[in-house]
């Protein structure tokens, strides 16, 4: 039975965050260590017809400037990234179009977009190094700039990789069921346009690296602001021909990640190859400036979506064809596009589906995942369009919902889709009616209803709005974990899943412990360090506790039983009758009588003293890799009460409700902070946040003055209850949940802000929801 698992057992990382006693990259000092400044593209689209470097090299206190020619032989380019290659069925399936143009280096020839780094100068310190960065000269020749999508892939668009012919970097097509036949049988047809805008991911902490080469060993160590180690340790061997095992990658604690930061980018590949040349220390940390520009982006898709459907509000099929400007470079082929298209119809039978996808590239900064990756998009399409049949048909848009849902007497239920690692789509379990009402229940809302007939008569605008989601979590290819006792008795979990506020040392603390019948206190979780075990994938797309997890419990089991086995042989008691509690291994019919893990530590070494019973390798560790045999499916419903001044446009967000299904719940704290942080994001994409650059490629959003994120005091409280529903793909009954709470928000905003404003018939079709663009829909409206 557990103990610790499903408590709310306090955050070990908590003290030395809120003391400042915290290491992050830029806290890092060695001695003799230089420092780096990017000089970064001005234009989104130029020749680069020549760089002077002469007087950046010549000022004092500067020790190289590297431009892209001098890497020529020396650092290899990057040529590819994740999932280009996909399944063998899937890519049968989809018939994808995927050309690789990964991005350079450093410019060479021409700059895609603002914000390219072109040069890198080394310096003492980073003052020196910026000022010489103000000393190159580069001459450009402006080319023509692209920053729509739809003109970026018409025929006659100027080309921005000529390599690739066109703009369209990737193309694929997914269809279920006969789409033709079912719209001629439909009642009714809503043909619309929705978009998502283009964001930014903005952790606390920006990108930053730090190199050490010792020659004499030919060790090179790398601490990283990253959301995968492994992979960066990777690419560094790689692309810079060094053994990989001579290579340690740490991220060390890492302020917030949320996607952006689980690319490879240049600078974690030329930064320790210039730590490699000078034989001396080099740091680089990036400002908020270079991160607005130059960190990855996200979403930025745009849906023309038509649904066919009954007059009793049975969805009969959905046609969708969507865009996604990528920016000038795609290093992650279809992730995000294909998340939107395997999860647009969400927890809805929907039989008839035919999705087509398009990767555009545009003169803007890249885009990666970001917190939900493909599926806010997806989540704000498919409930718009539940709203938007509801007002067709005249009638509660929960009824709609309702009609349509996966019933749970139908799980598993085939989507008649593979999911993107190859495997079907089959989710596994869950009660998506019950999670309504619970929603509802929570919420209040046959009472709000009547509330808000007696506030309109007052001239008070006030809506519900509801969205709903599945998510596949929980993605391999693996996560690995080493559990061992050392010769004091204390219990060590290692992990290859690297944490940026998932609370690893907590949670996965409380599985081993539960498995020794130990405190969580007795045992220490390390992780984001690649000299802990061999192989490690990273911390991303809601699949740490899942993954990490299950390896740590199926560890932490078999070293369990290896030390009970180890115990009988010291006690002479068959293991089956021994007890294993508060540090001790006792017969359970004579508790006095018992040995200590210390104990059975010290007799688990090789050795005449060993106690290792005979065909046991000795050794008082194990380590397990867990290979997810597909993802866990978790899912949830958000429930947003909006008040709308129709005079400014403003939202104010009365009250926000979340119920979760994430399979066994590990620590509800930590759940809870995971949906609560989330939310708060998704509350940025539905009101405030949005990149934008002008007809030149030019960044008009580069600051906090201009992009808005919400603050506390837009954020309120969430109320939130679960739904556990336990996965059977993985032994502790897991699903992930670190993106659930950013999925939802601006579909339920949307629809609460529409269900306000009903009486002018306001149709929300884009966001941010910003107070200019509603109140000129309001203006609008009331003009008609």
């Amino acid at each position: 039975m557990s103990k610790y698992v499903g408590q709310n057992v306090k955050r070990k990382e908590d003290y030395r965050l809120l003391t400042g006693t915290g290491i992050f990259v830029a806290d890092i000092r060695l001695d003799n260590m230089a420092e780096a400044a990017i000089l970064r593209s001005t234009y989104a689209h130029a020749k680069i017809k020549n760089i002077d470097i002469s007087k950046a090299k010549e000022y004092e206190g500067v020790i190289d400037v590297v431009i892209a020619s001098d890497l020529e032989g020396k650092v290899k380019p990057f040529t590819e990234f994740v999932e280009f290659t996909l399944p063998s069925n899937l890519e049968q399936e989809i018939k994808p179009t995927i050309k690789r143009n990964p991005e350079p280096m450093l410019a060479k020839d021409k700059v895609t977009f603002v914000g390219q780094a072109i040069a890198i100068v080394v310096a003492n310190n980073r003052y020196l190094a910026e000022d010489a960065v103000a000393l190159i000269k580069v001459e450009y020749e402006p080319l023509p700039v692209l920053t729509d999508p739809y003109e970026a892939k018409k025929e006659a668009a100027p080309v921005i990789h000529a390599e690739l012919n066109n703009n369209i970097q990737s193309h694929f097509e997914v269809k279920v069921g006969n789409i033709e036949s079912a719209f001629r049988q439909a009642d009714y047809t809503i043909k619309t346009q929705l978009k998502t805008p283009r964001v930014s991911g903005n952790p606390l902490e920006t990108r930053g690296v730090v190199a050490e080469y010792e020659e004499r060993s030919s060790q090179l160590q790398v601490w990283s602001s990253t959301q995968v180690p492994y992979m960066v340790r990777s690419y560094i061997s790689k692309l810079v021909n060094l053994v990989e095992d001579n290579i340690r990658v740490v991220a060390p604690d890492v302020g917030g990640g949320f996607g952006p930061k689980c690319a490879v980018y240049p600078e974690e590949i030329v930064i320790p190859y210039l730590a490699m040349k000078h034989k001396r220390p080099v740091k680089w940390i990036e400002d908020r400036l270079e991160h607005m520009q130059s960190t990855r982006h996200s979403r930025d898709q745009v849906h023309d979506v038509e649904v066919a459907f009954k007059s009793d509000g049975t969805i009969l099929a959905l046609k969708d064809h969507f865009l996604l400007d990528n920016g000038a470079h795609n290093s992650f082929a279809l992730c995000c596009a294909y998340n939107s298209a395997a999860h647009l119809r969400g927890m809805y039978k929907i039989p008839n589906y035919n999705i087509v996808g398009e990767i555009v590239l545009t003169n803007k900064t890249p885009n990666v995942p970001y917190r939900g990756a493909g599926r806010p998009e997806a989540v704000f399409v498919m409930d718009r369009l539940i709203y938007m049949i509801a007002d067709k048909l005249n009638v509660d848009p929960i009824e709609v919902s309702r009609k349509n849902f996966i019933q749970p007497e139908e799980m598993p239920y085939e989507t008649d889709l593979f999911y993107r690692d190859g495997t079907h789509m089959v989710l596994e379990n869950g009660d998506y009616p019950e999670g309504l009402k619970q929603a509802l229940n929570i919420v209040g809302y046959e009472q709000f209803r009547q509330e808000q007939i007696e506030e309109r008569t007052k001239g008070r605008y006030i809506g519900i709005g509801v969205s709903s989601y599945i998510e596949g979590t929980g993605i391999g290819p693996h996560e690995g974990a080493v559990v061992r006792v050392d010769s004091s008795g204390h219990i060590l979990a290692y992990v290859g899943s690297s944490p940026h506020g998932q609370s690893h040392e907590t949670t996965l603390s409380q599985i081993c412990a539960d498995e020794f019948g130990v405190s969580p206190d007795q045992v220490t979780v390390k992780a984001g360090d690649t000299s802990l075990l061999p192989y490690g994938v990273g911390t991303f797309a809601s699949r740490g506790a899942v993954t990490a997890g299950s390896a740590v419990q199926v560890a932490s089991k078999r070293l369990r039983e290896k030390f009970l086995a180890i115990a009988g042989e010291m006690l002479e008691v068959a293991p089956n009758d021994l007890e294993m509690k508060e540090g001790k291994v006792y017969p359970k019919a004579l508790p006095s009588k018992f040995v200590t893990l210390r104990e059975i530590a010290l007799a688990a070494k090789p050795g005449p003293r060993s106690k290792v019973p005979e065909g046991m390798e000795p050794g008082a560790s194990v380590t397990h890799y867990f290979i997810p045999p597909s993802v866990t499916f978790s899912s949830g419903f958000h429930v947003a009460i909006v008040e709308v001044d129709k005079q400014t446009g403003f939202v104010t967000i009365l009250k926000y409700v979340v119920i979760h299904d994430c399979g066994r719940v590990l620590n509800p704290m930590v759940v809870d902070g995971q949906i609560q942080g989330g939310v708060a994001q998704g509350i940025g994409g539905a009101l405030y946040e949005e990149i934008i650059y002008d007809e030149n490629g030019q960044l008009v959003t580069g600051t906090y003055m201009d992009y808005l994120i919400p603050t506390a005091m837009e954020v309120p409280v969430v109320e939130m209850g679960h739904q556990e529903f336990l996965s059977p793909r993985n032994p502790i009954g897991v699903k992930g949940v670190g993106e659930g709470g950013a999925i939802c928000p601006p579909a339920s905003i949307a629809n609460a802000v529409c269900d306000a404003m009903k009486p002018l018939n306001i149709k929300i079709n884009s966001v941010p929801i910003s107070p200019n663009r509603l109140r000129d829909l309001i203006q609008l409206a009331e003009a008609q």
